[in-house]
């Protein structure tokens, strides 16, 4: 048995498999966890619920490793044999601030023990950080410590009850992917396996690249309106091959100044074929990334292909119009961040920052607590753990060459990585699901049976389901790194680009 769930805002679309259930043991009552005795943490809530045709015990707890923690985690618990004897824990979504509630059922439902935390603060509003004002200890929890508490106290709680679990695995996208590379860089025997979707895990990075773009497009006459994102899109798709979106990016070098208007050339109100020179600028820097005085790369853009897409640039970078640009999701993130983790100061204008030694300050100052961007794995891998990491080529939220980035990182630092170590990028999705391209994937499945049944993922395929848009394929292969999916006939195949020159 498995099942499907879209996880928004951080979490991705997944599916668990069902595993055999333990031997049958005694269990602790449900109502009687509140006696649980946690280290700086309390159960203050253990009842009994269907969750589907199952009964779950679901656990509150609060704990507070520091004076000014107030860390809120859940565990729920398949009742008697429906427990397949594992445990997983979920990440969060972008500043988090609630426990993902929505991402517990299909575990639970496919019988599966599931924790999850709101990262130490609570706050409707996933793009605020304004509760980290003050509150250094906070940001610690948000950044990895919140995750710790719920591990330690979610198996303790699962051992009273229950047992120890046979296997715990993490899964989280987006800020959830973050965590999840967190896991194994931090606490390297916690999980016996991971998987890491659209890892923001150069949080800080993300910030400044936001802020080089926000920059140029809020200045006159540089902001990508719809015509200009259509014409950036269709040009790109032209140019690089694709009918519906671009299958093998890395190969696609998309140069928007060739949109260039020349002398005497106006854009008229549908794009008319050209860009000014400030939407140049704007553009050129979506894919470019932001790049030092000197243009040396300092952090990857995003690549070319579902510029006018729902959901995508206008969702994520510009707004669908100037007057709601700073609305946008990556704006809101990199103000918040900014005015609350870089500079502590609710009034800062990140419009205005200097992107130099004042920016990359502020940068360091997240990034030792908010970053995961550590290569040696080598911990994690002595463990025996297993890492699975998937990025949509049209995510506009992070840069999926961040992944590759990564990817190499950890290659360079430990050499052949295949033994434990997975990376799939997948053409047209956008931000952990949804877009043109096909992404359902039973990820925690790959997972698990790589580490209980040693059988590594290789070529999968993604299915398409709710969420994608109109115009896609059904299905398509994906394939480890550095492969990418090539036309042979009517379906395609998995192939490793040769190398050029």
């Amino acid at each position: 048995m498995k099942f499907t769930t879209m996880m928004l805002a951080g979490c991705a679309v997944t599916a668990l498999s069902l595993a055999a259930p333990m031997a049958a043991r005694a269990e602790t009552a449900c109502a009687d966890l509140t006696k649980t005795s946690l280290p700086h943490a309390t159960v203050t809530k253990a009842v009994v619920e269907a969750v589907g045709d199952k009964q779950v015990c679901k656990v509150s707890v609060t704990s507070k490793p520091t004076a000014d923690s107030d860390i809120r985690l859940e565990l729920w618990i398949p009742e008697g044999a429906a427990w397949n004897g594992k445990f997983v824990q979920v990440g969060n979504g972008g500043f988090a601030g609630s426990i993902p509630r929505a991402s517990f059922n299909g575990p639970v439902k496919a019988g599966y023990a599931v924790a999850g935390t709101d990262d130490g603060h609570q706050d409707p509003v996933g793009t605020n950080a304004s509760w980290a004002l003050g509150h250094p200890e906070k940001v610690v929890d948000f950044g990895w410590r919140a995750l710790k508490e719920t591990t330690d106290a979610s198996k303790a709680i699962l051992a009273a009850k229950m047992g120890k679990p046979s296997k715990s695995y993490f899964y989280g996208c987006s800020d959830g992917g973050r965590e999840a590379l967190m896991e194994a860089q931090r606490f390297p025997t916690d999980f016996d396996g991971i998987v890491a979707g659209a890892p923001a895990n150069y949080m800080s990075q993300l910030f400044g690249l936001s802020a080089v773009q926000q920059q140029l497009m809020t200045k006159p006459g540089g902001y990508l309106g719809a015509p200009q994102r259509e014409l950036l899109q269709k040009t790109a798709l032209a140019q690089c091959g694709g009918d519906v979106m671009i299958r093998d990016p890395m190969s696609c070098h998309f140069d928007p100044g060739k949109l260039a208007c020349k002398a005497g050339q106006t854009p008229n109100s549908d794009g008319g074929g050209c860009l000014t020179a400030p939407q140049v600028a704007t553009a050129k820097a979506m894919y470019e990334g932001h790049k030092d005085a000197k243009g040396k790369l300092i952090f990857p853009g995003y690549s070319p292909g579902a510029e006018a897409l729902r959901g995508s640039w206008d969702a994520w970078i510009t707004g669908p119009t100037p007057e709601t640009n700073q609305r946008a999701a990556g704006p809101s993130f990199s103000s918040n961040a900014f005015k609350y983790f870089g500079f502590d100061d609710a009034n800062f204008d990140y419009l205005k920052m200097d992107m130099g030694s004042p920016y990359e300050n502020a940068r360091k100052k997240m990034a030792a607590v908010l970053d995961s961007p550590d290569p040696n794995l080598a911990a994690f891998k002595a463990h025996g753990g297993k890492l699975i990491q998937f990025h949509g080529w049209n995510d506009s939220a992070i840069p999926p060459r961040s992944s590759v980035l990564y990817y190499e990182d950890v290659r360079k630092t430990m050499g052949d990585v295949d033994g434990f170590y997975k990376l799939y990028l997948i053409p047209g999705m956008l931000h952990c699901g949804g877009g043109v391209g096909p992404s359902n994937v039973d990820w925690v499945a790959e997972l698990d049976g790589w580490v209980t049944a040693k059988k590594a993922p290789g070529e999968l395929v993604a299915k398409g389901g709710p969420g994608q848009a109109p115009g896609g394929p059904a299905s398509q292969v994906l394939c480890p790194f550095p492969g990418v999916a090539q036309k042979t006939g009517d379906s395609y195949a998995c192939a490793v680009p040769k190398k050029k020159g």
